[in-house]
């Protein structure tokens, strides 16, 4: 392989590539190399900030110190590290949940204000009523005679109190099946509030606090939990509310979606609030009108990251790439203003667009850059602030420099948008929705099992290899692999997220399976927040019945092949909490400075919630790690074989 080629095995990522090398432009993977070596003692997990009497290093074999100036082993050095990880993974989720629980509320205020006037003049309305009814229902509350606006203000007042909770449990708790309650009980780490779990790992994570591994893992899954069945499927139900649940919808992926006659408006982050208001604003007549008059033969909207997800999956936005693909998408020379929101956003992007006429915006208060235009977004201004920004980007087309215009033409069909309804509705028809099928598939052996392959990319290995391989042995292997965030981007790139790559890729009893009910052999459920749709989805394969009574039963795994973000380690700890087998790739959490952690990670702490990590830097080895779990639990259920094994 050339350089480039281990870089990326995306075709149109490597196009870039070269451009920036020609043109001397730094990505990325340019700054990976110029940090090498890298520390190895942040990388075991060793080195300690917390207070400054240090920083402290343990040497991991045994020639140094072997504790801190206070005291603190490298076993506990390497749990705290991890735990702060996990802290502000599960903050990021979770304050998104907090922000569309408060645009609810909003949309609640100002739809039931218009009502009484009778006029609509607000941006957001309650999009699925059914929804909003269902989990309403589930809450607790009490639907009759409400109308939506009522109820809505009701199920958000509710949503942001799991926010500020002090004591109990979080209400979707209840979502997960009763012998996973009972575990979580019995270890004493069932959430009480999102922001109070948090807060609290934080706090045990100081100088002078918990210095037991185990201990501040336990704390750490709770974290996790808080998130997971918590901030970050509030986000995923109160979206649907808002914007509308998905629905298997097809569009285009990849840096060809751009146009060379149109104006580019790239949405990147993770906040759909914004992103689904620019979709309306880059269909608005008068914006259309103004393009044409610059000379622009119309309005291109596409996506990167989990923004790119969101308004794909509802309104089939095109996705331009996935993580490591923001900086090439400005390198094309053809976008002409990248909005970004909050989380994955590389602080690089500032450089690298002064070099094209690209305008990089900012809009949330959250996340500013240096010499970068500010455009606040509030929600109650959405549909305004989204126009304004659209008509920067027209204004900006004809500063467009031809000659630096370079679009990749590779483009791939994809299908998105499948939730635990839509399954449901697939598997079992409209009328006798059911997951029925789908678990006689799996007890037959048909399909060997499920898995949930998500996460990020990461320079540090070759873009998307990891992920496309991994997939593709699953799916050669008779898996289902149910998809999110960047991970979901890149098999789509490859050609996986469409009904005909069963033929291509899938083993027979998969192949079998697509053709009867016409899916893909690996379904698109969203962005990463939305991970808690693989929760809730494996949460009704128990309730179907005949793969055991617990999430830890049932033949799956999960993984993380690229992952970068301490957002994957809180989505990794809420897994394993569940009681699912996850790997990651990539490097480890930074912890194999402590043997004690990483025995516990790897092994011990199935012992405790039924599931365990596993860590591989090869995506044959990952796939064969998790195909060996998988029948490992057919066999505890007593099931045959897989059927075409």
């Amino acid at each position: 392989m050339s350089k480039i080629e281990q870089k990326s095995i995306d075709l149109a990522s490597q196009e870039m590539l070269k451009k920036a090398q020609a043109e001397g432009l730094n990505t990325c993977w340019d700054r990976v190399d110029s940090m090498q070596p890298q520390c190895g003692f942040g990388q075991l997990g060793v080195c300690c900030t917390v207070c400054n009497m240090g920083p402290c290093r343990i040497d991991p074999f045994g020639e140094g110190p072997e504790c801190g100036v206070c005291g603190a082993t490298a076993d506990t050095i390497a749990a705290r590290n991890l735990a702060r990880k996990i802290a502000v993974g599960g903050s990021a989720h979770s304050d998104h949940g907090r922000d569309v629980a408060n645009t609810l509320l909003m949309t609640a205020k100002h739809g039931g204000q218009d009502k009484a006037k009778g006029s609509h003049s607000h941006d957001y309305d309650i999009t699925d009523e059914n929804k909003l009814k269902k989990v309403a229902q589930e809450i607790g509350l009490e639907i009759k005679g409400k109308d939506k606006f009522e109820l809505a203000k009701e199920v958000g007042e509710l949503m942001l109190g799991e926010f500020g909770k002090q004591k109990g449990e979080l209400l979707f708790i209840n979502r997960a099946p009763k012998k996973r309650q009972e575990i979580w009980r019995k270890l004493g780490i069932v959430p009480r509030g999102i922001d109070r779990e948090v807060v609290e790992l934080l706090h045990t994570t100081t100088m002078g606090v918990d210095n037991e591994y185990r201990n501040l893992m336990l704390t750490g899954m709770r974290c996790a939990l808080a998130d997971g069945w918590g901030g970050s499927m509030i986000a995923t139900d109160l979206q649907d509310i808002l914007l509308g649940k998905p629905v298997p919808i097809r569009s285009k992926v990849n840096l060809g979606v751009l146009k060379e006659d149109e104006v580019n408006v790239v949405v990147h982050g993770h906040e759909p609030v914004l992103s689904e208001m620019a979709v309306k604003a880059s269909r608005d007549p008068e914006l259309l009108k103004l393009a044409k008059e610059k000379g622009a033969n119309g309005i291109n909207l596409a996506g990167i990251c989990c923004t790119a997800n969101e308004v794909l999956m509802r309104q089939g936005v095109p996705v331009a790439g996935n993580f490591l693909q923001q900086e090439l998408a400005i390198i094309t020379g053809a976008v002409e203003v990248m909005m970004v929101d909050v989380q994955c956003i590389m602080p690089a992007l500032e450089q690298l667009a002064s070099c094209f006429h690209t305008k990089l915006i900012t809009t949330s208060p959250k996340a500013r850059f240096p010499g970068v235009k500010h455009i606040q977004f509030t929600e109650e201004k959405a549909y305004a602030v989204s126009k304004q920004i659209i008509r920067e980007a027209i204004d900006n087309y004809p500063n467009r420099i031809k000659e630096k215009v370079n679009i990749p033409k590779q483009t791939m069909d994809l299908v998105a948008g499948f939730t635990k309804e839509v399954v449901f509705q697939i598997l079992g028809g409209t009328y006798r929705a059911s997951y029925r099928p789908l678990n006689e598939g799996i007890i037959s052996g048909r399909l060997r099992g499920v898995a949930g392959v998500v996460g990020c990319n990461n320079p540090k290995q070759t873009h998307d290899l990891f992920h496309v391989e991994l997939v593709k042995e699953l799916m050669k292997k008779d898996v289902l692999v149910l998809q999110t965030g960047c991970s979901a981007i890149a098999c789509a790139k490859a050609g996986f997220l469409v009904p005909e790559a069963a033929k291509q890729y899938a083993g027979r009893g998969l192949q079998e399976i697509c053709d009867a009910v016409g899916i893909p052999p690996v379904l698109h459920l969203g962005s990463c927040v939305d991970n808690s749709r693989i929760l809730t989805a494996a949460c009704e394969i128990i309730k179907e019945g005949g793969l055991g009574e617990d999430l830890s039963d049932i033949p799956a795994a999960g993984a993380a092949p690229e992952w970068m973000s301490e957002k994957a380690i809180t989505i990794g700890f809420y897994f394993v909490a569940s009681g699912v087998y996850t790997v990651f790739g990539a490097d480890p959490f930074s912890v194999f400075g402590s043997k004690n952690l990483t025995e516990y990670l790897t092994n011990g702490i199935e012992k405790d919630v039924g599931g365990k990590f596993a860590f591989s830097d090869n995506p044959q080895e990952m796939a064969k790690l998790m195909i060996e779990h998988i029948d490992n639990k057919r066999k505890a259920l007593n099931l045959k074989p897989a059927m075409y094994a």
